[in-house]
This record gives structure tokens, sequence and C-alpha cells, in this order.
């Protein structure tokens, strides 16, 4: 049994110490926010923050979550009001929005480390988030205007 905390909750899982933390949140606690995109960390797609670190949950094994805080894109906003939730809407972000959450999730943590990012920041932290569709203009764009809000009073 391995104890982790999820969006707050904390939960008793029966799972093989090996399994990584992407199918425990899909299959297990049924939170499918979090996408599997490759599987060995290249793309970004399933990316959760670990104690308020950035990681890869699909090589992210349950044994290294016991114990940790996790926080999916669920549990980033319960009423998904995030600035970058905002943001993202208001710029238009998605296309086909698969690696969303995932580039939501490296986003959030960007910004808590450095409030004013300027775009070789946002370059620089986003490039292991890939985005098929191509959407990096509008992802930056966003990034820049949850920035001004969060400048303006809104919550990160």
């Amino acid at each position: 049994m391995t104890s982790i905390t999820v969006n707050g909750k904390l939960h008793n899982i029966e799972a093989n110490p090996d399994m990584p933390l992407l199918w425990v949140i899909r299959d297990i606690l049924g939170l499918t926010g979090t996408k599997f995109g490759c599987g060995a960390a290249q793309c970004g797609a399933c990316t959760v923050h670990l104690n308020g670190e950035a990681v890869r949950s699909c090589v992210t094994k349950i044994n290294r979550a016991a114990g940790q805080h996790i926080v999916t894109i669920e549990g980033l906003s319960p009423a998904n009001d995030h600035p970058l939730q905002l943001a993202w809407n208001e710029m238009n972000v998605p296309q086909c929005g698969y690696c969303q959450s995932g580039q939501i999730m490296s986003a959030a943590v960007l910004l808590r480390e450095n409030p004013n990012p300027s775009d070789q920041d946002i370059d620089d932290a986003m490039s292991g988030n890939i985005c098929r569709c191509g959407t990096y203009q509008r992802i930056r764009a966003a990034i820049h205007k949850a920035a001004s809000m969060q400048t303006e009073g809104a919550k990160l």
C-alpha cells in the first residue's frame, strides 16, 4: 500500500511500486486530464507537480511519489480559473488540446519561479513540452498574459 496526496486528498493505493504515477492518476484515481503522450518523458503531456516540481508522470514511479503531494491539472484550480487557464482560453491556445494540460502545468512552475519571464525564459522553460499542432506562439503569448494577470493581482 502506497499513500499519496493528490490535489489535497490522501489516497492509499494498492499497486506495484514500479507502476508509473500516470497510470495511478488516470486508471486508479480516474483523473484523466493528465495525458499519455510518449511514455518516455520526452513530450510533456503527462506533466504534474510533485511537491511543486514539474515532473513527467509517465516515468515517475508510484514509490517515488509515496508520502508526497501531487497536483494534477484538475487540482491546479477547482473552478478552472487559474490565470494560466484563463489566459489559455483568452488567447485561443489549444488546437487539438491534447498537450495543453502538460503545457499549463509546466507554465505554472515557470511563473511561480519567474513571475515576469522573457520570451527566452519561456522558450527555455517550455522546451520539453511538445505541441504537435505547433501552437508555440500562442502558448508564449498566454504565459505573458498570465504573468500580467498575476502582476494585476490574480493568484497563481
